[in-house]
């Protein structure tokens, strides 16, 4: 494809605009970790109790990306980011004026159906818009996006904690700094509405709906007549052997009857991306700091660093993904989490316990906190991003919505799944079990990448096959 005549500029704005949605699935993923005692002291719930507050949303989460797969399919991928935008504001001011944990629950709910959808259909629109030698560059973008989120929203909590006191306390108006934390989400929010509107629907999309002349338009402005043109007939000639509206059923082999190959790898892609436990650092980093001693500002200022650790490496990885390739991060990415998993087991194994019950680190403080940065480091410059990069191009575009549809349903339960079970675990086998479980999970993941995944770097979207 001729690369002078594309419209670089407008795929890299249209890109970003798609990106906002990861900004804002960091932002309310992260804004959770600075709120928990102030979920706590407000609804006065327990350990299994403030579990599920804080993970009320990747079950929404889950229904979210498992649907907008397959809506994404039926109304196009601009609609569901549109609609995505809406359910963050609404959640974004539910979650700070909610009076109970019911009230507040369901406000989270409807901020993980947005987080869901946006977290498979920012990737998949960008892949289907960029073309194939910058795609894992700008697909990155959206783990970029997701770290600044999350690096915002535990900023903003810092210093809302720092100005009020504690997140507990009086901020504004006579409302506690918890709720302000929520709050600020519509600022973003709100951007992404508006912005939404301005970019167009995919190409891809619009050939699957039958509206070819569409797509050249899109496809024009994107690529360039002469480029534009030969694309619309590589993706019509795609989807020429079966011309059928997309559903689940595609994602079985017709003449096995079985699931796919490739359906089974994005599931593994999926659930190790979680159960190497980096939520656990993302959601409740404060009380992780908290149980070994540190105070709730400092805990949330070393939420911060975790921040600045995951921005520069997934920067690396934008950089050098479509020049490297995707396994490769992932394998360096594997190896790295579980050596570092392992120091913070050792870690937290050999701490004493003060009259509290909490952990004294001593000495080990630093091996702790060097060590999950590093993790966090290893996790950004790998599973992070190149997952989501491989779910949005993996898939043949006639299986693309309904295989991310249940890859994102097995991403999104598995994390609500550690999210769930981390205060149970830090309460029953301690840190040291909770974190010797990730690295295991970490562990069996290079056995995973080595077997199982296969490179799909520079290849176009109409070459890759189920």
């Amino acid at each position: 494809m001729a690369q002078n005549n594309e419209n670089m500029l407008f795929i890299v704005l249209v890109s970003c605009v798609a990106t906002i949605g990861g900004f804002l699935f960091g932002f309310d993923s992260g804004v959770i970790n600075g709120t928990v005692d102030g979920l706590r002291s407000a609804f006065n719930s327990q350990d299994i109790g403030t579990g599920f507050n804080v993970a009320s949303m990747l079950l929404g989460c889950a229904i979210g990306a498992f649907t907008a797969g397959r809506l994404a399919d039926k109304y196009g991928r601009k609609s569901l980011l549109l609609a995505t935008a809406v359910f963050f504001i609404i959640s974004a001011w539910g979650s700070g004026v909610a009076g109970s944990s019911v009230e507040f629950i369901i406000y989270r709910l409807l901020g993980g159906l947005a987080v869901g959808a946006a977290s498979v259909m920012a990737p998949a629109y960008i892949s289907e818009i960029a073309p194939a030698r910058l795609r894992g560059r700008l697909a990155s973008i959206q783990q970029i996006a997701i770290v600044i989120g999350l690096f915002s929203a535990f900023v903003s909590n810092y210093l809302l904690v720092n100005f009020s006191g504690s997140s507990t306390a009086e901020f504004w108006m006579g409302f506690e700094a918890w709720r302000w934390m929520f709050w600020i989400e519509l600022f973003p929010a709100v951007l992404f509405l508006v912005a939404l509107i301005f970019i167009p629907e995919s190409p891809r999309y619009l050939v699957l709906d039958g509206r070819d002349n569409e797509a050249q338009v899109v496809l024009n402005r994107l690529y360039g007549d002469s480029a534009g043109r030969q694309k619309l007939v590589e993706i019509q000639q795609s989807l020429s052997a079966d011309k059928h509206k997309p559903k689940l059923a595609d994602l079985k082999d017709k003449t096995t009857g079985k699931v796919r190959t490739i359906v089974w790898v994005a599931l593994g892609l999926a659930t190790f991306q979680q159960l190497v436990g980096i939520n656990v650092v993302f959601y409740y980093g404060a009380v992780l700091w908290q149980a070994v001693g540190f105070s709730e500002g400092d805990a949330l200022l070393i939420n911060i660093i975790s921040g600045a650790v995951s921005i520069a490496a997934v920067v690396i990885t934008m950089y050098l993904i479509d020049k490297v390739g995707r396994k490769p991060f992932l394998m360096v990415g594997s190896i790295g989490m579980a050596i570092t998993l392992g120091l913070m087991v050792f870690a937290f194994g050999n701490a004493d316990v003060d009259g509290n019950g909490n952990l004294d680190l001593g000495g080990l403080g630093t091996l702790a906190l060097v060590s999950a940065n590093a993790y966090v480091f290893f996790f950004n410059l790998s599973w992070g991003p190149v997952m989501w990069v491989m779910l949005g191009e993996m898939f043949p575009n006639q299986i693309r919505g309904s295989g991310l549809a249940v890859a994102g349903l097995a991403q999104w339960t598995a994390n609500f799944a550690i999210t769930m079970t981390f205060p149970i675990m830090l309460a029953s086998i301690g840190l040291a079990g909770a974190y010797g479980f990730y690295t295991l999970c970490a562990a069996l993941s290079i056995l995973f990448v080595a077997k199982f995944v296969y490179e799909t770097k520079g290849k176009e979207l109409e070459e890759m096959h189920g």
